[in-house]
């Protein structure tokens, strides 16, 4: 295995962790699924249906979101946006990510 398929296993696996958190901090404002991902790559991360979806349905089987199903523009389209338990979880997420991201960056200034 070489230098770039080891970065991109070792991005992936980065990439993997934030997603939850940016999905629903994107959800503050409610969305259908194909509007989430447009919204969320037009902030510079992109992310593959593949992932969305999966990650949703988990997110709302835990109780982070609530859904509905809606008409519009002649289909039918499932709405998602966070729940109260959501909101609070988030905050929480929040926090942790910031804790995080300073442990790293004094890590990586020391070296």
């Amino acid at each position: 295995m070489d230098s770039s398929e080891i970065f991109e296993k070792l991005r992936l696996e980065l990439r993997r962790g934030g997603l939850p958190l940016a999905v629903l901090a994107q959800l503050r404002q409610e969305h259908y699924g194909y509007s989430l991902r447009k919204e969320i790559g037009a902030r510079g991360l992109e992310i593959d249906e593949g992932t969305l979806y999966p990650l949703i349905r988990r997110l709302e089987k835990q109780g982070l979101l609530e859904s509905e199903w809606r008409h519009e523009d002649n289909r039918k389209k499932r709405f998602y946006r966070i729940s109260t338990l959501g909101e609070e979880v988030l905050v929480l997420l929040i926090e942790e990510w910031r804790k995080l991201n300073a442990s790293v960056d004094r890590i990586l200034e020391e070296s």
